[in-house]
């Protein structure tokens, strides 16, 4: 009888190690055509140099995800599908309570996607550069012990921009001299974890959130490789520099995720991938523990496929940070304090700037939040030169980064400023960026003095909160109706809260977004408005093919 126990047992624990699903290895291909192919790209951004990175090998990413999905089948990919594929995360939350799905299946069921794409060269978007080895098992403890009162993000599977400190994996901002960053929480992520989100892993973005090279692609990074739109792949720019967590989404990769935005890097990304992404108000939440460009006019945001669960993100990662002192006196409340119950934009008036009434989109969308009670007021945008902007930039990166480095870089190996990643960069430029570093090299040049430093900032405050208080004042207004990120710019300097939705798709099928521009701190408006055009519209469709 015990020999006969002990049979069962063995037998039991050999059908547990047998896989339901094993992952091909991955083997690079011949790049060569597709390059020569892009070269007649008419954007120079998308004539690419590389698409697969040269120092990241993608079977390293299975491994992190094979023993998670060992359990995990194609049919049972399948039998979830129509309960996980872009579905809100309140949609998701009450399958679970349901019992219909779990949030270790739900995890699982995103890796298994991210492996059936990203394992196929014909449809890889080059989207992440790692991923927890620890998901399932931390959603499966969610399953075990889910508190009476929770989150609504409580076990659903997050990505990170990987500029975003995360225990347990690299910060590498999508630089070789990074790669090795291993570091505690960002202040956010430390946010979301207490919420009880689960951390699938860090996307792609444009190397050093686009602070890089001149004029090269967005969402090149060589840690992760050229990150492709899945609407258009190398026919569709990503836009930079949150562009893995752009893809990535619009994918259904996870959830939602997080994007960085300095001037933007959320809004354009999240435009050219038909998603909802919220550039909030500099100050709202914190950027401890983010790669910086500038501590002046930085922010994580939310990138989501629908208002609520950009919405879900954001009320997650709000707090008061003593590491980030912005943050105090503006980040108290835990929760959304949107309602998501406005059935009209009755009393709400909207700037509408002239010299985009000749966009086709921009004028449909004017035309529908006018049959839907707003009052559009067409304005003539004032002309405002930025033209400091990038001087500005330069002296912040150069102060900021270093303390990033000396705080964070706690290894011998990584670099301690702009000179270390220079001079790294430099030695091997073809493999580490083949796009030169003519940024970064203005970041080393850099030596504006802190008097000519705040004198900049301050001008450029004005000028930026000038372009859009003057038609705001004058005409009464609630939001002023811009396009991506054609104003992410003046946003960035007056420091405005902006959205953006899909407002459609052009002839040959790009997604196009509008976007909602707000005073400081009425994300809730921004929100509420943004929920009712998305309601009345449901613009946003899944990538063919995806």
């Amino acid at each position: 009888m015990k020999n006969l126990f002990l049979f069962v047992f063995l037998l039991l624990i050999g059908c547990e190690q047998t896989p339901k699903t094993t992952i091909s290895p991955w083997v690079s291909y011949d790049e060569s055509q597709l390059l020569e192919k892009n070269d007649a790209h008419k954007s120079k951004r998308m004539q690419y140099r590389l698409i697969q990175s040269k120092i990241s090998d993608r079977n390293n990413l299975w491994k992190s995800i094979a023993p998670q999905i060992a359990s995990f089948s194609k049919e049972d990919y399948e039998q979830l599908k129509p309960f996980i594929l872009e579905q809100n995360i309140p949609t998701l939350q009450n399958h679970v309570t349901a019992g219909t799905l779990s949030y270790e299946k739900l995890t699982q069921w995103y890796l298994y996607r991210i492996v059936l794409f990203e394992n196929d060269s014909l449809k890889a978007l080059n989207a992440i550069i790692s991923i927890d080895p620890n998901a399932v098992r931390d959603a499966r403890k969610k399953d075990a012990k889910r508190p009476e009162k929770q989150h609504l993000l409580y076990g659903i599977p997050i990505l990170l921009k990987d500029n975003i400190n995360a225990e347990g994996l690299p910060t590498t901002a999508g630089a070789h001299a990074l790669k090795n960053n291993l570091t505690s929480d960002a202040f956010i992520v430390d946010r979301l974890r207490e919420k009880g989100a689960v951390i699938l892993g860090k996307t792609n973005l444009s190397e050093w959130a686009n602070y890089l090279c001149k004029g090269c692609p967005n969402g090149y990074s060589a840690v992760g490789g050229q990150t492709l739109n899945p609407y258009g792949i190398r026919d569709f720019d990503t836009g930079g520099s949150s562009a893995g967590s752009g893809a990535a989404i619009a994918a259904n990769y996870a959830a939602a995720a997080l994007g960085s935005e300095t001037s933007g890097s959320i809004l354009s990304p999240s435009s050219t991938h038909a998603l909802v992404g919220l550039k909030p108000t500099v100050g709202l939440l914190s950027r401890d523990g983010i790669v910086p460009i500038s501590s002046t006019y930085d922010t994580p945001g939310p990138m989501a496929k629908n208002v609520i669960d950009a919405s879900i993100l954001l009320s997650a990662m709000k707090g008061e940070d003593p590491n980030d002192p912005i943050t105090k006196g503006n980040s108290l409340a835990s929760e959304p304090k949107v309602t998501f119950t406005k059935k009209t934009f009755e009393k709400l008036r909207f700037g509408v700037n002239k010299q985009f009434l000749s966009d086709s989109l921009y004028k449909i969308a004017t035309l529908k939040i006018k049959s839907l009670g707003g009052t559009l007021v067409e304005f003539e945008p004032e002309s405002v030169r930025l033209g400091n902007f990038g001087k500005v930039l330069d002296a912040d990166m150069k102060i900021d980064l270093k303390n990033y480095l000396t705080r964070f870089g706690k290894s011998d190996l990584l670099p301690k400023s702009i000179d270390d990643v220079i001079r790294h960069n430099s030695a091997d430029s073809l493999f580490r960026m083949p796009y030169s570093q003519g940024r970064l090299d203005g970041v080393y040049a850099s030596e504006m003095s802190a008097d000519s430093l705040a004198f900049y900032k301050e001008g450029l405050k004005k000028r930026g909160v000038a372009f859009f208080e003057t038609p705001m004042r004058k005409h009464n207004l609630d939001v002023v109706l811009s396009i991506n990120n054609w104003n992410a710019g003046h946003a960035a300097v007056a420091q405005y809260p902006c959205l953006t939705l899909s407002m459609g798709y052009s002839e040959k099928g790009a997604p196009k977004g509008l976007t909602f521009i707000a005073r400081p701190f009425e994300e809730e408006k921004l929100l509420e408005i943004a929920a009712l055009y998305e309601q009345e519209t449901l613009l946003r469709r899944l990538p063919n093919g995806y």
